[in-house]
C-alpha cells in the first residue's frame, strides 16, 4: 500500500505540472480549453520521439514544451483571428493534434506513417539520467537500508522521480506566482475578468489570450513529456480526459486549501493534484475496481468535489442563521423580563 502512495504522490506532482496549465485557462483566463488533451500527447510524443533520435532528455522536454506553446497559440488564434467560439476553437484543435501526433510518433519509422506509440524502455530518459548519478553516489543504496531498516521496503528506485518533480514544480510555482503578479499577468488576470473593461484601456486583449493558451498548453506538453519519460512510453490515448483530470486537481485543491492569494491557488492546484492520485490509487486498490474503471472514478471525484463545498457552505449558513434568530429570542427574552 505505501509503494502504490508513494507512487501516486510522484504522479501526483508531475500532473500538477499540468493541472497549473489549466488552471491558467479556466480560472485565470476563463477560457474552457480542451486543447489539454491534444497538447499533453504533443508533449509526450515529440519528447519521445527526439529520445529515439539520440537527443538529450532535457533538450527533448524543452522541444516539447515549445511544441506545447506553439499549438495553445493556435487554439488562441482560432478564436480570436477566426472569432471561433473557445469551445469549439479547442475542439478542433484537439482534433488536429490527433492526426498530428500520430505523424511526430511516426517520424520514428522510415516511411513516417501515423505511428500510436513510442516505446522508450532502453532509451535514456532524464529520470535514468538522475537514478544512476543517485547509484553511482550510494544515495540509492543509503535510502535501501534506511528503508528496510523502518520496515517499509524498497521503493528507492522511484525516488528520482519524486526529486525531480518537486525541484521543477517548485520553480514552475515561483514562475507562476511571480508571472501572475507582472504587469503582464495582471492583464491576463484583467482580460478573465472582465474583457470589455480591459480593451477600454486600449489594452489589446487578444494578444494576452493567444500568450495565456499558450503557456498553458507548454505547460501541459511539459507534464506529458515527463510522464512519457517517467512511464518509458508515449501513446496516443494518453491524453484522454486530462482536461477531465486537471479540472478534478483544481476543483479538489481550491475546496481543501482555498483562493485567497494567488500563492494559496497555485499551491492548492498542486495539493489537488497529489490528493486526486492518492484518492485514486486508494479507489483502485478496491477488490470491486479495476483499471478499467478509472474515468468513473474521475467523474465520481469530480462530481463529489463540486457537490461537497456547497452542501458543507449551505450547512455552515443554516447553522449562522440558527445561532443569529437564536441570539435575537435570547435578547428578546432579557428586554421582556427587564
Amino acid at each position: 500500500m505505501f509503494v502504490s502512495l508513494f507512487g501516486s504522490v510522484e504522479q501526483g506532482i508531475i500532473y500538477a505540472i499540468m493541472a497549473l496549465g489549466v488552471y491558467l485557462t479556466f480560472r485565470v483566463l476563463d477560457f474552457p480549453d480542451l486543447t489539454v488533451d491534444g497538447s499533453f500527447v504533443t508533449g509526450a510524443a515529440t519528447a519521445a520521439m527526439m529520445i529515439v533520435f539520440g537527443y538529450s532528455p532535457i533538450v527533448a522536454t524543452v522541444v516539447a514544451i515549445i511544441a506545447g506553446f506553439l499549438a495553445g497559440c493556435m487554439t488562441g488564434l482560432l478564436h480570436t483571428k477566426g472569432k471561433i467560439n473557445p469551445l469549439l476553437s479547442g475542439i478542433l484543435m484537439m482534433i488536429a493534434l490527433y492526426s498530428i501526433n500520430l505523424r511526430i510518433m511516426g517520424l520514428t519509422l522510415d516511411n513516417a506513417v501515423g505511428r500510436p506509440n513510442i516505446p522508450l524502455l532502453n532509451e535514456t530518459t532524464i529520470f535514468s539520467q538522475v537514478q544512476s548519478w543517485w547509484t553511482s553516489l550510494g544515495i540509492d543504496t543509503a535510502l535501501n537500508h534506511m528503508l528496510t531498516t523502518i520496515g517499509i521496503g524498497n521503493v528507492s528506485k522511484t525516488w528520482s522521480v519524486l526529486f525531480i518533480g518537486l525541484i521543477v514544480i517548485i520553480i514552475i510555482k515561483i514562475f507562476v506566482d511571480w508571472f501572475l503578479k507582472t504587469e503582464v499577468g495582471i492583464a491576463l488576470r484583467a482580460t478573465g475578468d472582465n474583457k470589455r473593461m480591459i480593451r477600454s484601456f486600449s489594452a489589446n486583449t487578444d494578444r494576452f489570450i493567444i500568450l495565456g493558451l499558450g503557456l498553458s498548453n507548454a505547460l501541459v506538453a511539459f507534464s506529458g513529456a515527463l510522464i512519457a519519460q517517467v512511464n518509458k512510453t508515449a501513446d496516443i490515448t494518453m491524453g484522454v480526459g486530462m482536461i477531465v483530470v486537471g479540472l478534478a486537481s483544481v476543483i479538489i485543491g481550491e475546496a481543501v486549501i482555498g483562493t485567497k492569494t494567488i500563492m494559496r491557488t497555485t499551491l492548492a492546484v498542486i495539493i489537488g493534484a497529489i490528493i486526486y492520485r492518492i484518492v485514486l490509487a486508494l479507489a483502485l486498490n478496491s477488490q470491486y475496481l479495476d483499471a478499467g474503471d478509472t474515468k468513473l472514478i474521475t467523474a465520481i471525484i469530480v462530481i463529489l468535489a463540486l457537490i461537497l463545498p456547497q452542501v458543507i457552505n449551505k450547512s455552515k449558513e443554516k447553522k449562522a442563521r440558527a445561532k443569529r434568530l437564536q441570539e435575537m429570542r435570547n435578547k428578546q427574552g432579557g428586554d421582556e423580563l427587564a
